[in-house]
């Protein structure tokens, strides 16, 4: 099973750790952005944070006295360096400072807002070198002194003044020590049987260096508690699998634990990568890849956080654009997307979303809402040029192919006299074919026959230039696009190329045959 499969190579190394190399966001680094303020007050929902809740979201949890650390790196040159920050999926500049010529830097809040003396906590990246980042946590204490060289920064690192920050950087050594053995017994395990010679030793061995680190992070989680970096490294850890449960069932419980640690009340784990990471996880190599299984996790997750306003509104937020319309290779994306926003984007919980921004998004999804995957698809009664009127569902066909195209679309001149092809060869064997012209020349028609008589087109071609027959029938994000309806006339495939519609034909046929 391939999501078994992928559960079973043990991800030792929580997120965020390491030195190497910049920010993956680096060229894009902008300041960051405050959380949106609330243009209403949210009403009483059940399970639903409060007003007083959402306002203290709104300012970050920042360190206890004056920020003011020292980092001294041997061997590093002159010349600008960053503080680079998280915040949900992107980085910003913090601060910014020198490398003098013995290679101190020192940050000390010189560039915060007017009246802000320490830094919001989270983890940070500082610049070491071109290309060269250093991360550090920054927590409720903010003065300390780090010192290392520049050929190897994490490992040869000496703290003063700073227990977590010693914590973190211990930790990473340790994690650094470990991963080699892990991944030689990862290596040598593939392939192997339980019934393989040295198979159970190797098991033996991968569960001695498991036990070694939860050992090795519970006594961090005891010395350092409700600190940062406690949050942070029990967020970035991955569940057990249960040996309690049959293989069959092993993902889906692995999935309903995978957010156990994580506190979303923490709202500091949001300037981390921690929550970013995990999201993508869960949805690209935890959860299967449809419509249904992607909102069944999305909603299991949300609602996690409803009582957690600044979690919240990321996630929620970052699944709606995740799965938007040409964002994904997901063929019913607008699924995903318009459910999240009919559940969640509403005048009660978008606190962060004016009426008029709400309402958009509602009437969008209810637009996208017409015609997804598994619904009756809706009829469309238009007229062809020569004004003769053709009615979706009066196809007696088991199949209804609707194809939406451009004239001047290249894309649909590429794909049009594939779908001509398709139908006269076999097609029209067992499907209809319902064309509908989009945006062609009002003023010139014949814009739209010249392409009918080129493309030599067996099957009706509807337009309408008032929109009025074709408005919020079949969601159209990029043209050319195809629907196939089956015999029940519920939409079985969308987004698709028309070497595809054979495939979703065939695997309605089975479906039906079962």
């Amino acid at each position: 099973m391939k999501f078994l499969a992928i559960l079973f190579t043990v991800l030792l190394y929580a997120c965020g750790n390491g030195t190497a190399t910049a920010p993956a966001s680096q060229d894009t680094i902008k300041p960051a952005t405050a959380p949106t303020k609330t243009s209403k007050i949210v009403q009483n929902v059940t399970g639903f944070a409060s007003k007083e809740a959402i306002a203290a979201a709104e300012v970050p949890v920042y360190g206890k006295g004056k920020a003011d650390f020292t980092v001294k790196v041997a061997g590093a040159q002159p010349g600008p360096s960053d503080l680079i920050g998280f915040y949900a999926e992107q980085n910003f500049k913090a601060d910014e400072t020198t490398i003098s010529a013995d290679g101190t830097i020192r940050f000390n809040c010189q560039n915060c807002a007017e009246g802000q003396t320490t830094y919001p906590q989270g983890l940070y990246y500082v610049k070491i070198a071109n290309e060269k980042y250093l991360q550090i946590l920054l927590g409720e204490d903010q003065e300390f002194t780090l010192t290392t060289n520049i050929n190897n920064p994490d490992l040869d690192m000496k703290v003063d003044g700073s227990d977590e920050n010693e914590a973190f950087f211990t930790n990473m050594k340790f994690e650094r020590a470990g991963s080699p053995k892990f991944a030689e017994i990862g290596e040598k395990l593939k392939g192997l049987t339980e019934s393989s010679p040295g198979y159970s030793e190797l098991k033996a061995q991968q569960k001695d260096l498991t036990d070694a680190r939860k050992v090795h992070l519970a006594e961090i989680y005891k010395k350092y508690p409700n600190t940062l970096l406690t949050s942070f490294k029990k967020a970035g850890q991955e569940p057990d699998l249960r040996d309690d449960v049959p293989d069959d069932q092993k993902v889906y419980h692995y999935r309903q634990d995978f957010w156990n640690d994580v506190d979303f009340g923490d709202r500091r784990l949001l300037r981390t990568p921690v929550i970013h990471n995990k999201l993508k996880r869960y949805f690209d190599q935890l959860t299967p890849q449809n419509q249904d299984s992607i909102f069944a996790s999305a909603t299991r997750l949300v609602d996690k956080t409803l009582m957690h306003p600044e979690a919240y509104k990321f996630i929620a937020n970052w699944i709606v654009r995740q799965y938007e319309p040409t964002k994904t290779t997901l063929m019913d994306p607008e699924f995903v997307h318009v459910k999240m926003i009919q559940k969640y984007f509403t005048q009660e919980r978008a606190f962060w979303s004016d009426s008029l921004q709400t309402f958009a998004l509602q009437q969008r999804a209810g637009e996208m809402a017409q015609s997804l995957i598994g619904d009756i698809g809706p009829n469309v009664t238009s007229k062809d040029l020569q004004g003769k009127t053709h009615t979706l569902m009066d196809s007696k066909s088991d199949y209804i192919i609707v194809y939406m195209f451009t004239p001047s679309c290249e894309h649909c001149q590429e794909q049009t006299p594939k779908l001509v092809e398709w139908y006269n060869t076999k097609g029209k064997n067992y499907a209809d074919v319902y064309a509908i012209a989009l945006d062609s020349n009002v003023d010139d028609p014949n814009e739209l026959q010249n392409y009918i008589n080129k493309t030599k087109m067996p099957f009706p071609c509807v337009w309408d230039p008032t929109n009025r027959s074709i408005y919020a029938k079949y969601y159209v994000d990029i043209t050319p696009e195809i629907y196939v309806l089956n015999k029940e006339r519920r939409i079985i495939g969308k987004n698709l190329k028309v070497f595809q519609i054979d495939t979703i034909i065939d695997r309605d046929k089975e479906k039906q045959n079962k």
